[in-house]
């Protein structure tokens, strides 16, 4: 995919969008969870395709996690040593870099009440030695990036939330990450991020929108300098009807920008994840965020964070309908971005004239 000319350099695929099996809360997984090297040879056949640079995963999107071996990564004849390079062999071979590497505290349920915020001393402890884990992960992977995801760290019961506390741990966590990439000397890391959601898993969350995110990097954490802010859009926003553009116009003005997470959304609904350009909404507001981009003079990496649809779900081709979701993405990237280049800012202090702006709400759909 040609991205000269666009506000992006480069696109990314994750391993959790390739490998979602597509359950639901009201019921079970439509497809297979494919092994993680299978999905790390269709994500190489992606790059080889030309139509991806890079991919990004949570560390038990790679390898199991065991609370009582927190340095298997580390041993060579433990099965989570060889599958780590198994996979990186795979990826290295097809060119396919790794854009961000993101410890999961939200799948198991030990972090069932939160990962770094959790009110247990000990289970914040467990998270710290998992987020240590995923960090030497994604070092020996070549991350640009460490994500941290807000994922269990909020509450459905403000009574039970410890507020003279919890943001305290949220910040020792974060600033632990900093410390631990400069203890040993990860220098591929070029910066951290921050992904803010407004609910769900959690009824709310401690980071709710990108605004939260910014005012805690430049308040609480040692060194704002490296940290920065991928937005979820149209999603995460979009759930509590905040608009993309506003979302990007405003954290490129804050130079917090540092990537994309891109995927369609049903505002106010819970997090659909739908791919680009699919669903009843936000075809406008996709094509105008790209547009917001480029206005701004931003240039960055595109990462997707979004599943095909479960009725797209074929359980009898599944490496198939995999490999047409990675390319139905791309293709709907590559009509957003060249809708978003024909719109051309109308110069008001020249006199533009009445007809050029009818044109351009034609164009448009407005």
């Amino acid at each position: 995919m040609n991205l000269e000319n666009t506000c992006a350099s480069a696109l990314s695929m994750p391993f959790w969008c390739v490998a979602n099996p597509l359950g639901d809360p009201f019921g079970g997984a439509v497809m297979e969870k494919p092994d993680s090297a299978d999905t790390a040879r269709m994500l190489a056949v992606a790059a080889k395709e030309g139509l991806i640079s890079y991919t990004s995963f949570h560390d038990d999107d790679l390898v199991p996690w065991d609370k009582d071996h927190p340095e298997d990564d580390l041993d060579p004849s433990s099965a989570v040593y060889q599958k780590l390079h198994q996979l990186k062999a795979i990826l290295d071979e097809a060119g396919l870099k790794v854009n961000t590497v993101t410890c999961s505290l939200h799948g198991n349920k030990l972090f069932r009440d939160g990962g770094l915020c959790n009110p247990s001393a000990e289970i914040r402890e467990y998270a710290a030695k998992k987020v240590e884990r995923t960090l030497r992960i994604g070092a020996l992977f070549g991350a640009q990036y460490y994500t941290y995801w807000v994922a269990r760290d909020g509450f459905e019961v403000p009574v039970c939330t410890d507020w003279q506390h919890v943001y305290d741990w949220l910040a020792d966590g974060l600033n632990h990450v900093t410390d631990y990439i400069a203890e040993k000397k990860m220098t591929n890391y070029i910066g951290a991020t921050v992904e803010p959601k407004p609910n769900e898993p959690r009824g709310q969350m401690f980071l709710p929108t990108s605004g939260h995110a910014a005012g805690f990097i430049y308040g609480r954490l040692n060194r704002p300098e490296f940290w920065g802010i991928n937005p979820e859009l149209l999603q995460h926003e979009s759930m509590c009807l905040l608009n993309s553009c506003m979302t990007v116009g405003y954290l490129c003005s804050m130079k917090l920008l540092k990537f994309l997470h891109f995927g369609s959304q049903i505002k106010a609904q819970f997090d659909n994840d739908f791919p680009p350009l699919i669903g009843p909404e936000g075809l406008k507001e996709t094509v105008f965020m790209f547009k917001t981009l480029k206005d701004t003079g931003w240039k960055g990496i595109i990462e997707y964070d979004c599943h095909m649809l479960r009725a797209e779900g074929d359980p009898d081709n599944e490496d198939a309908c995999r490999m047409q979701f990675i390319r139905n993405c791309v293709e709907a990237t590559r009509i957003a971005l060249e809708l978003a280049n024909r719109i051309q800012k109308p110069d008001m202090s020249n006199g533009q004239s009445a007809a050029d702006l009818a044109s351009i709400r034609q164009m448009c759909g407005l």
